[in-house]
């Protein structure tokens, strides 16, 4: 939907409204021009059902006026004395329709001071549960999101069974895309296994102003570009594109920024000729080959002393060959101190050894996980020049990032040496937003850029800043199960995380104690 077609929709509503209020108006005193004048009309609606006048805000917040706009219905008919059921559920039927007819077809007796407060007990549930949601929503989509670290790609600084903070405004809260959508939820409604929204009509991509951009080695909230539904599928069985506020949500470190170049080599990054300066809680991981000397291991001790995430797998009993899936490189010095173990060899994927799966996935690259590239990162209103070699690391970027998602066709075909863009020949491009190239800690066990490349501005969720949970998938009881060495800590910040849980429990108990014994006693 492009904003000439949410102007024209918006003029189709003020047109609707007009003509099914502007009696109603006159009757409770206002003037019938007053329900054609868009925004101030809203205003006078307010003051009309008895309702303050910053809702108006509300109505043009996408999601929230979804709820909003039957509660303004129900609202309208009450305010001309139609309390009962069935006007009720006639105005939500009929998504408000039914204001016609009170408009034409009936008396208008409008009550001026009418009480809010329900009828029943179940009305006053009702309306609190509304409203309850209205400002969870709010908080949700553009404050504060909660979300939950469900891999171990970012093992050490973020663990498996963290349920994080992110926020919104760091880098802008996006306002989303996709206008009809049950709040609060992903893509799929919890419990029924349904999709949670309809896929039209899309809105523009538009993102409220931030505090930052985001940074290298930034830990990213983002939705992951290359999604697909893999649950709902159309008559055919093939998959189709999710919108882009209900892609998966994935999490990784942002080892590249916009106008960055990238290198791996031997399975460490370099950006700009330089090796990559990873923050102080950023521990990277790498999988080795064990070779023992004959005692065998214990596993379970393994794990809790030298910080193995995956434990160990049996590459060779008889020769006792073993292969440890994650470790940090300081640990790995204590482990290889361990009277069973001979020697410890790192596994690399040698240079010039293709890898079909890793990204630009053309099959004309020699890349692997642990040695590829060079590559430019794009930045919005940088040029490249298009040629044979540059044009399966653009193509993706060109024809969806910046053509169908975007509300354009773009088509980018190679005819020999020559690129073509919808039909006419180019010789470089101009991208028109920033991209991140995203990566895991855990470099043998993270699905990232590597596999499926960049990641655009417009995918961008938020930042993770807050542990307020944090619970261990593989303890047995509820005492062990929960991290509280984690819990309420930051996940930014130098040397070893600290728990604010002490301090936030003191600040609760001061709260209820003035709350219980000052107001009491006042």
């Amino acid at each position: 939907m492009s904003f000439t077609d949410i102007l024209l929709f918006i003029v189709f509503i003020q047109v609707l409204h007009f003509f099914g209020t502007w009696k109603l108006y006159q009757s409770a005193g206002k003037h019938w021009w007053e329900a054609a004048i868009p925004v101030y009309n809203a205003i006078v609606l307010f003051k009309i059902i008895n309702r303050p006048w910053w809702w108006v805000f509300l109505i043009f917040i996408p999601i929230v006026n979804l709820i909003m706009f039957p509660v303004i219905w129900v609202e309208t008919a009450r305010s001309f004395g139609k309390n009962s059921t069935t006007d009720t559920l006639l105005q939500l039927f009929t998504l408000g329709l039914y204001t016609y007819y009170i408009n034409y077809f009936t008396k208008h007796n409008y009550i001026e001071d009418r009480s809010l407060k329900a009828r029943s007990k179940t009305g006053d549930f009702v309306s609190s549960i509304l409203f309850a949601v209205v400002a969870a929503t709010i908080v949700h989509t553009y404050i504060m999101q909660p979300f939950t670290i469900p891999t171990s790609s970012l093992e050490k600084t973020l663990l498996v069974g963290d349920f994080l903070f992110v926020s919104k405004f760091h880098y802008g809260a996006r306002v989303p895309q996709t206008a009809v959508s049950f709040p609060m939820v992903h893509d799929t409604i919890p419990f029924l296994g349904v999709k949670s929204y309809l896929k039209k009509p899309q809105l523009p991509y538009m993102r409220l102003p931030g505090f930052e951009d985001v940074q290298r080695n930034d830990i990213v909230v983002f939705n992951w570009p290359v999604d697909t539904v893999r649950m709902f599928r159309d008559e055919s069985g093939r998959h189709y594109h999710k919108p882009i506020d209900k892609k998966s949500n994935y999490v990784k470190r942002a080892v590249g920024v916009a106008g960055d170049s990238l290198e791996i080599i031997d399975g460490k990054i370099y950006v700009n000729n330089a090796p990559l300066q990873l923050p102080d809680r950023a521990k990277p991981q790498f999988s080795y080959i064990v070779y023992g000397k004959g005692q065998g291991f214990n596993s379970r001790s393994l794990v809790e002393i030298y910080g193995i995430t995956d434990g160990l797998g049996w590459l060779d009993r008889e020769r006792d060959i073993y292969q440890v899936k994650a470790i940090t490189e300081e640990n790995l010095e204590k482990f290889k101190n361990h009277p069973n173990v001979k020697s410890v060899q790192r596994i690399i994927s040698p240079e010039g050894e293709g890898d079909p799966k890793i990204f630009p996935n053309n099959g004309k690259v020699d890349w692997n996980r642990d040695n590829f590239g060079p590559i430019y990162i794009p930045e919005a209103g940088q040029t490249v020049k298009l040629d044979q070699d540059s044009f399966s690391l653009y193509r993706r970027i060109i024809e969806v990032y910046e053509g169908s998602e975007m509300g354009f066709e773009n088509n980018l075909k190679l005819k020999g040496s020559q690129v073509y863009l919808n039909g006419e020949p180019i010789d470089d491009y101009t991208f028109q937003q920033n991209y991140y190239w995203m990566m895991g800690d855990n470099r043998h066990n993270s699905e990232d850029s590597r596999f499926w490349g960049y990641v655009p501005q417009n995918h961008v969720v938020g930042k993770p800043v807050f542990v307020w949970m944090s619970l261990d998938p593989n303890a047995s009881n509820l005492v062990d199960k929960i991290r509280w060495e984690r819990v309420f800590t930051t996940v930014g910040g130098e040397g070893k995380p600290t728990s604010y849980l002490v301090y936030f429990l003191i600040a609760l108990v001061l709260i209820f104690g003035y709350n219980y014994f000052i107001k009491k006693k006042k």
